[in-house]
């Protein structure tokens, strides 16, 4: 079968021996998985990165979605935490704020998803005012919050939370399936290993505000939440019940983290029209829909920033956007 050659590239250098297998196996997974589910016409999305997502018939729906052509979508990955915690997330939200899992496997790295129609990306939405209500509603529908529990690998029981933002909330388990938001941030110490204990071509000044501002930000012990992780402009799409989240990360953490990767797009093209003007009208309404103080957001933007830029060196994907953005951050 064909596959694009930048999803092919992707997947090799991403997930090394267990990518290539994966492309490999890949027409038999699909064959698998449409067997298991009943469905037809696969149609690969023109967007693949890192994992195979199409576009599918299912002719009996196991959840209610509505009729027709490519009624659901099927996900195949190589199965690891990421895929794990994603799974783990979308059960919990259980369609509240973002799309529907209808079943998977696990083990085997199959999702098959609730398809949002007409699924027009936040993206594509030019008001950016208008975007960024969208998302800060989108943001309070999805957060699961926690506590009085303390955040480590190890199962435990947390009492019924009690109201984030004035809604029934969603009790939580808290796994070993869910990715801390904190060992994200640990990826800080790598980036020093790599260059000797510096900062490479990242700006010292600006990694030692990050290494300072979010060790004490995780010693607040403020409410966390379990987030989306990887919220954006492309990861919010239109659909029949409002605005939907996608492919949400599974990130547990505090929940003004959750502002910084959409303040950092659209990605590639925010840079083009960004001003500070544009910035500081984003950041009054993120408070105003969110409650968050203006210079936590801020600097919740400029530490996801940096963390994207050590992304970008550790998977050689570029960091100079990222790290430009947050220049401009921590310039206000």
């Amino acid at each position: 079968m064909y596959l694009p050659a930048d999803f092919v590239s992707t997947v090799k250098n991403t997930f090394g021996e267990d990518g290539e297998k994966f492309l490999a196996d890949l027409p038999l997974l699909i064959n698998e998985a449409s067997t298991r589910w009943g469905l037809r016409n696969v149609q690969p999305v023109s967007n693949l990165s890192y994992n195979f997502v199409a576009y599918a018939t299912s002719p009996s729906p196991l959840a209610p979605l509505p009729k027709g052509e490519g009624n659901v979508v099927l996900k195949i990955g190589v199965p690891r935490g990421e895929l794990t915690s994603e799974i783990a997330a979308l059960r919990l939200f259980n369609g509240e704020g973002a799309c529907r899992l209808i079943d998977c496997d696990e083990p085997k790295g199959f999702l098959l998803l609730e398809r949002l129609k007409p699924g027009r990306m936040l993206a594509e939405v030019e008001d950016d005012e208008e975007a960024t209500r969208i998302a800060a509603e989108v943001m309070r529908r999805i957060w699961a919050p926690l506590e009085n529990v303390t955040l480590s690998d190890s199962e435990g029981s947390l009492p019924k939370p009690q109201g984030l933002f004035g809604r029934e909330e969603r009790s939580l388990r808290v796994t070993n399936k869910f990715i801390l938001l904190s060992k994200w941030f640990d990826g800080l110490k790598r980036l020093r290993k790599m260059f000797d204990g510096k900062t490479g071509p990242l700006d010292a000044k600006l990694v030692e505000r990050v290494e300072r501002s979010t060790k004490d930000f995780f010693a607040e012990n403020h409410q966390p939440v379990l987030m989306h992780g990887d919220f954006h402009h492309y990861n919010v799409l239109s659909s029949e019940r409002g605005w939907l989240a996608i492919d949400p990360k599974g990130v547990i953490g505090p929940a003004c983290y959750e502002v910084g990767p959409l303040m950092l797009n659209p990605w590639g093209t925010l840079m083009d029209r960004v001003s500070p003007k544009l910035v500081k009208k984003r950041v009054d309404i993120l408070h105003e829909f969110l409650g968050f103080e203006r210079e936590r957001i801020l600097e919740w933007s400029l530490a996801h920033a940096v963390l994207s830029a050590w992304w970008g060196i550790e998977d050689n994907t570029g960091w100079e956007y990222s790290l430009a953005f947050a220049k401009m951050i921590a310039s206000l």
